[in-house]
């Protein structure tokens, strides 16, 4: 019997056990103000939420690769398909798109089209500098790492800065080579 093909986005979110929205809004809010509160720092905040996000990356991916049956992509610009058309959906039910890809395939943009993190937030003059949602660069980094992509995640477009969306750019840095922890010819 064949294995199982991939699943889309939708059918994994429908089928995931899920934490209430507005629950998951409000803690992560907390999270954030808890953050603002101990480091003081805004830019000090903002690497911290990548880091926090990176280490759930690197746990996420698992789960996502358990639950999608995503094959291998061949390229990155499969890769951040996949993960705009199934992670996004698949997480946090929301649909985002790929952008503004480079001549050599190696940047693009995702756009959000919707961010369930930024529900009942407005930021203070305080915290202009803040990137509310660097939570997510640090998964995306965090989880494309495990899978030997080295990448460079930032913020272009924050709803919450004045812009008019949520747009993300990705860069892939290098490919890193899979290394065995054993030699076949043995």
């Amino acid at each position: 019997m064949a294995p199982p093909g991939p699943r889309s986005g939708d059918a994994i979110f429908a089928s995931v056990e899920r934490v209430n929205a507005e629950l998951f809004t409000l803690t992560y809010g907390a999270t954030v103000r808890q953050l603002l509160t101990d480091l003081e720092e805004v830019e000090e905040v903002n690497k911290q939420l990548d880091q926090m996000g990176y280490n759930i990356g690197i746990r996420l991916i698992d789960e996502f690769l358990a639950k999608s049956n995503v094959s291998r992509c061949v390229d990155f610009k499969e890769t951040a398909d996949v993960i705009a058309k199934v992670g996004f959906k698949m997480f946090l039910g929301i649909n985002a798109t790929v952008t503004n890809w480079d001549a050599d395939g190696t940047c693009c943009n995702i756009i959000l089209e919707d961010n369930p993190l930024v529900d009942f937030v407005e930021l203070p003059d305080t915290c202009q500098g803040l990137y509310y949602c660097n939570i997510l660069s640090g998964v995306i980094r965090g989880a494309l790492e495990m899978v030997s992509m080295k990448t460079e995640v930032t913020w272009l477009r924050d709803v919450l800065r004045g812009d008019d969306a949520y747009e993300l750019q990705v860069k892939l840095l290098k490919q890193v080579p899979e290394e065995y922890p054993y030699k076949d010819d043995e």
